[in-house]
Formats: structure tokens, C-alpha cells, sequence
């Protein structure tokens, strides 16, 4: 399976704009031969956490119309939204999994906030998988993925790629992001699929580089640091047997 990772800069607080950016990059994966797309922490909104806050308006559930340029792209997509909470309290900070199909695969939401994160929204509190293409996938939001211990469950639930939806910004976040993605592909043998902005992002600018680590943490692909687009890896569906002797 070719996976892409996908990073955009997203107009502030526009879910119509972005959608409709994001999809015009679904669409460019599919055409490159990609069968499933990752994009960044708050695909729709851009990191806007006052505005997140202040306007509901902002929040996106699965059913969402406004995701419909999404959805219909004809490729998996795993785009990161506010998400409305079911008893109307804070929003989650969610990634929503949809199939080629538009059908909805999973939803996984946030388990480790992030500062002023905290102020705005609630954790989730369960891991995110599902299957595709004989795949099983795992799936973590920017700051989960510095907690091992949510990469080490996905490992040993037997899945074999991990999805990120991040924001790292220039400076320190470029450290973090080269040392702690590759660290998870060594550590536990996954797969790693980085999806990060570019360009302005609430109160960072985005460092760009999203990227594919194989097992054991060699890279397979990564994107520049200043462009919007795509890049993409082939995942095997099942891992070749070692050479013997």
C-alpha cells in the first residue's frame, strides 16, 4: 500500500477554505498511486486556539457537510478536526478516518494536551486503530506520540504503521520531530507516517519535513521545509520473510 503525509498551510479558522485545499491534496496523492492520506493537528482550522475556543462554529463532527470535499476524493483520509463532545462539553482534539468510500473507519481523540491545549479541550481516553488493506494501523495526535508507552500498545496490538498528525514549528520542534518519529520506528517497529504544517500555525510556523520512516528508522520519504504537497511511501502488506541460509 502507498501511504502519503500531507502539510498545507491552512487558513486560520477557515474549515471551507482548508477543506477544500486538503482535498485538492487527497486528490494529488490518489493520482501519485496512494490509497490512504495523513494530514496535520487541526487540518480544518489551523492551530487557532482562541478562535477554537470562542467559536463552536469552528468544530467539525464525522457528519460534517463541510467535510464532504474530503470525503469524497476517492482515498482514505485521516484529517484531525475539533470535534464536538457527545454531552456538548469541551471538544477533543480528534482525527477521523474515513475510506476511500467516504464511509467512516474509526475516531481517535487525543490522549496527551499540550499547555494551553488543556484550557480549550478535553483528552481522550482510548488508543485509535483500524484495519485497511490487510494493514492495521495506530494512530496518535503531535504530543502523544512523546509518550512510548502509546506506541509500545500499538506495537503489540499487531499494528504495523502509526499515523501523526503534528505540529512542529521551526526551532526546537525540528529537533523534536527528527529525533522522537524515527525513535518510534527503531523502538517498536512501526512504520511511521509524519503529517506536519507548514508556514504560519497559531503562534508557531510550521517546520514542514513530513515524512515515512520504515522499521528500525530509516527514512523513506520527507517533504520540504517551506512547500505544500505530498509525499508518499510504499507500506508492504505483509513483512518479506529474513533471507536464510
Amino acid at each position: 500500500m502507498r501511504i502519503a503525509a500531507a502539510q498545507l498551510s491552512c487558513v486560520p479558522a477557515d474549515v471551507v477554505a482548508n477543506a477544500a485545499r486538503a482535498a485538492a491534496l487527497a486528490v494529488s496523492a490518489r493520482e501519485g498511486g496512494a490509497e490512504l492520506v495523513v494530514f496535520p493537528e487541526f487540518t480544518l482550522t489551523g492551530y487557532e486556539l482562541e478562535a477554537l475556543a470562542a467559536d463552536p462554529g469552528l468544530w467539525t463532527a464525522a457528519d460534517d457537510p463541510r467535510l464532504d470535499p474530503l470525503r469524497s476524493a476517492g482515498i482514505a483520509t485521516a484529517v484531525n478536526v475539533a470535534l464536538p463532545a457527545v454531552d456538548g462539553g469541551r471538544p477533543l482534539i480528534a482525527t477521523l478516518v474515513y475510506g476511500a468510500d467516504g464511509a467512516l473507519l474509526t475516531t481517535y481523540a487525543k490522549q496527551h494536551l499540550y499547555q494551553q491545549e488543556h484550557d480549550a479541550f478535553r483528552p481522550g481516553s482510548g488508543d485509535g486503530r483500524f484495519e485497511l488493506g490487510g494493514i492495521r494501523f495506530s494512530l496518535g495526535v503531535c504530543y502523544d506520540n512523546h509518550f512510548p508507552d502509546l506506541t509500545g500498545r500499538a506495537a503489540a496490538d499487531g499494528c504495523r504503521v502509526h499515523l501523526a498528525s503534528t505540529l512542529y514549528g521551526s526551532g526546537d520542534g525540528i529537533v523534536e520531530r527528527a529525533t522522537v518519529y524515527p525513535g518510534i520506528a527503531r523502538d517498536h517497529g512501526l512504520y511511521v507516517v509524519l503529517a506536519n504544517h507548514v508556514g504560519p500555525a497559531g503562534r508557531w510556523t510550521g517546520c514542514g519535513r513530513s515524512a515515512v520512516w520504515a522499521p528500525g528508522g530509516a527514512l523513506l520519504a520527507e517533504a520540504g521545509a517551506t512547500e505544500e504537497g505530498v509525499v508518499t511511501a510504499e507500506v508492504p502488506a505483509e513483512e518479506p520473510a529474513p533471507d536464510t541460509v
